[in-house]
C-alpha cells in the first residue's frame, strides 16, 4: 500500500539545523500536493509548507519563512525539509502528507496520506 516514511528528526540546540526527509512508496507525487505539517503537545496540527504541482506554488507558513526550505526529488519520490536557525518553539512532531491539493490550513485539506512523523526537539 501507499506509505510515507519521514526521517531526520532529532535533538538540536537553538540556532542549529536539521534536514528532514520523506520517502514515498508506491505512489507518484506528480500532479499532487505534498506538505510538511507539525504538531506539538497541546496544540493543533499546523501547516509548515505546501508544494502543489497543479498551480506550481510553494507556500510557507510565516513562522518558517527564511529559515526552512522545502525541496522534492520526483525521480526518487522524496521530499525534503531543510530547517535552519531552529528555535525551541519549532519543537514538534513533523509529518509529511500527500493530497490532491495541499493547503497550509489543515482544516481545508481533503483526504490525505500521512507518514508516521518524526520528532524534532530544539533545546534552548
Amino acid at each position: 500500500q501507499v506509505q510515507l516514511v519521514e526521517s531526520g528528526g532529532g535533538l538540536v540546540q537553538a540556532g542549529g539545523s536539521l534536514n528532514l526527509s520523506c520517502e514515498v512508496f508506491r505512489f507518484s507525487l506528480d500532479n499532487h500536493g505534498v506538505g510538511w505539517f507539525r504538531q506539538s503537545p497541546g496544540k493543533e496540527r499546523e501547516g509548515v509548507v505546501c508544494i502543489n504541482d497543479k498551480d506550481g506554488t510553494t507556500d510557507y507558513a510565516d513562522f518558517v519563512k527564511g529559515r526552512f526550505t522545502v525541496s522534492r526529488d520526483s525521480a526518487k519520490n522524496m521530499v525534503y525539509l531543510q530547517m535552519n536557525t531552529l528555535k525551541p518553539e519549532d519543537t514538534a512532531v513533523y509529518y509529511c502528507a500527500v493530497f490532491s491539493f495541499c493547503h497550509l490550513n489543515d482544516h481545508e485539506n481533503g483526504y490525505g496520506i500521512w507518514g508516521q512523523g518524526t520528532q524534532v526537539t530544539v533545546s534552548s
